[in-house]
């Protein structure tokens, strides 16, 4: 019997859902399921009739990482030149997605109901929101191995959750549940077991209500003001609004938002 793809991708209401499909791998990322999944973020990118990228997974876990049966370490280079190489331009293509997710001007959603680890979880970190199950659990097993998570688990997990808690996680080896995650910022959310998936749709639904134009200019100047110190930060925020506060849909939301919460009642 043939394998199913190890990625699937539906539509609903203006947002694309790609589940990992590999549950019998335990939702390995395997060069398939990265080929699949970059092939899903351009049609999510170049897609206008689609606002929100919804990424979940299928079985028992979110993703066990990379997957090490096909790319047996042996095989990789043996020079840290063709490492550094292997890092950035090998490894399923990885780095250049990852980069790809937090470039798109739309929100993508990482909806993780269970055990989340070493490139899974670099996966979501370079989503824009991370809704964790109850059930969910984060860890990188690569300082086991005596190495760092270089698909952008160092970079990113810092950004997010601050150098305290990126020791936590690669150089103490300690894994994390949900509440754990919620009180690091790895998790924006934690969400019963029951009735999850449903709860991580309509949070996209809610995200794909919002006005486009502000949330393509919120991710970038968000990253942005991340990068540089107060002054500059504020300076992006006032090039950023120069644009939003033309587009005719701002005057239109100013005057609805008074008249709903009667601004003009003494």
């Amino acid at each position: 019997m043939a394998e199913e793809p190890h990625l699937l991708t539906e539509e609903a209401d203006g947002i694309l859902i790609a589940s990992l499909n590999r549950p019998d791998k335990l939702n390995a990322l395997s060069a398939e399921t990265m080929a699949l999944f970059e092939v899903a973020l351009h049609r999510f990118r170049d897609t206008p009739e689609l606002k929100v990228m919804l990424v979940r997974a299928n079985g028992r876990y979110f993703s066990a990482g990379a997957d090490m049966k096909s790319g047996a370490p042996a095989s990789y280079p043996r020079t840290p030149s063709g490492i550094r190489e292997n890092h950035r331009r090998g490894l399923h293509g990885m780095h250049r997605i990852y980069d790809e997710m937090e470039h798109i001007e739309k929100p993508i959603v990482a909806a993780i109901h269970a055990t989340c680890v070493g490139g899974g979880l670099e996966l979501a970190l370079s989503c824009d929101f991370r809704l964790a199950a109850k059930s969910a659990s984060f860890s990188f097993p690569e300082g086991l191995f005596g190495v760092l998570p270089a698909s952008n688990g160092v970079s990113r997990l810092t950004r997010i959750c601050g150098p305290h808690w990126a020791r936590w996680l690669i150089m103490a080896n300690q894994k994390a549940d949900a509440d754990k995650a919620m009180v690091m910022g790895l998790a924006h959310d934690v969400l019963p077991d029951e009735g999850f998936d449903a709860a991580a749709l309509d949070f996209c639904r809610h995200l794909r209500k919002n006005n486009p134009e502000q949330m393509g200019a919120a991710k970038i100047a968000i990253d942005m003001a991340a990068e540089v110190g107060r002054d500059t930060a504020r300076h992006v925020e006032r090039m950023a609004n120069s644009a939003l506060m033309l587009n005719p849909a701002y005057l239109e939301g100013v005057e609805r938002y008074i008249k709903n919460i009667g601004g003009n009642d003494e």
